[in-house]
């Protein structure tokens, strides 16, 4: 199954470490998954977010407010 992921936040030292990890984990357990960066705050909005970075898996937010662990992200995509 493909997930969809994207990444809520306006370009922070926490969402670019974000970005990062979740990048490293579809990499390193070669996951099918497409990745989208979500910086417009108005987009961020739409998800009823208030505090990035954030994670949405497949249109729900499952994290936000600070940067999981490689082994969070990947139980999340499992």
């Amino acid at each position: 199954m493909k997930h969809t992921i994207q990444i809520l936040g306006t370009g922070c030292p926490k969402c670019q470490n974000l970005t990062n990890v979740v990048k490293d984990v579809v990499v390193e357990n070669q996951l099918d998954a497409s990745i989208e960066k979500v910086e417009d705050i108005v987009d961020i909005m739409k998800f009823n977010v208030m505090i990035t970075p954030a994670l949405v898996v497949d249109g729900n937010v499952v994290i936000k407010g600070r940067v999981p662990s490689k082994e969070e992200v990947l139980a999340l995509l499992q």
